[in-house]
């Protein structure tokens, strides 16, 4: 039991925003080593870096602040559910920032997740008007940085190693600055394991993997869209949301909130499937003449 108690330590920690900070610091060293020793390429600092990646940086703040703030607000179903919304609107902000267009199945699947999104919404028993608020504010930030990262990362702008790196140096002084007036900052440096090896060993680990979630997201726009990145993300979310149902202990079982969320997930697959299939299909060769 002590063991297993080691070895969740990092479960224990009470400053997620501290743990971001160390995520960026972890993306900023590994990106400059990596450039230094020419593992990687992206432009050197100058004036016109800010507008080139603007607006990333706030949408990344404004993300990571409500999707902290509206964790605690829900159940882990309907924070499943209501995260959903970040399609649609992924693809709303494709098709008129990027001026991307896509066929009716793939539509008509984004519309099923919404329908079984609103029907597991209207009759949620736990109906929490702030939880909603927040977790809707995180969807629209979460859909705006797919969209605008897709953009960016274009190797004629920045390219993906370059808004990784850059999007980390503008934030981590921000974060602090959050950190410490929300005391996050003082929760953080506290904590009582900071001696203990194994838990600096997790919380460095946890840094370095969140570098690789990240990048994984960004590599997952540039060869695909950002509309099939967001729908790939939620499709682990099935799992959660059936799991919670049983040991999550805030869920308030009715029919048509049982019925919705499948809706919902069942819209996610048939886009997966449909995705896939779309990829899958060889090229046709066209008429040389």
């Amino acid at each position: 039991l002590l063991s297993i108690k080691y070895l969740f330590m990092l479960f224990s920690f009470p400053s997620p925003m501290f743990l971001g900070i160390g995520q960026m610091a972890a993306t900023i060293l590994i990106l400059y080593v990596s450039k230094l020793n020419k593992i990687v390429h992206f432009p050197d600092f100058d004036k016109s870096i800010p507008v080139k990646l603007f607006p990333l940086p706030l949408i990344y703040v404004g993300n990571h602040i409500s999707g902290l703030s509206s964790t605690s607000k829900l159940s882990l179903p309907m924070f499943t559910v209501l995260r959903k919304f970040t399609i649609p609107l992924t693809l709303l902000l494709e098709i008129i920032i990027l001026g991307k267009r896509y066929p009716l199945s793939i539509i008509v699947s984004v519309f099923a997740i919404i329908l079984g999104a609103f029907i597991a919404a209207g009759s949620d028993l736990s109906f929490n008007l702030e939880g909603y608020t927040l977790v809707l504010l995180n969807d629209i930030f979460t859909a705006a940085n797919g969209v605008y990262t897709k953009q960016k990362i274009d190797p004629k702008e920045l390219g993906k190693y370059g808004v990784l790196f850059y999007n980390a140096c503008f934030m981590v002084v921000p974060t602090v600055i959050i950190s410490f007036s929300t005391g996050d900052f003082q929760q953080a440096t506290h904590f009582q394991h900071w001696t203990n090896i194994l838990f600096v060993f997790q919380f460095i680990l946890s840094c370095f993997l969140g570098f690789l979630l990240m990048y994984s997201t960004v590599l997952c726009s540039h060869y695909n869209s950002a509309l099939t990145t967001t729908v790939v993300g939620a499709i682990k979310n099935i799992s959660i949301a059936y799991i919670g149902m049983l040991i999550g202990g805030d869920y308030i079982f009715s029919l048509l909130n049982f019925i919705g969320l499948n809706i919902c997930m069942a819209g996610g697959l048939r886009y997966s499937f449909l995705t896939l299939r779309g990829n899958s299909k060889p090229t046709q060769p066209g008429d040389e003449e």
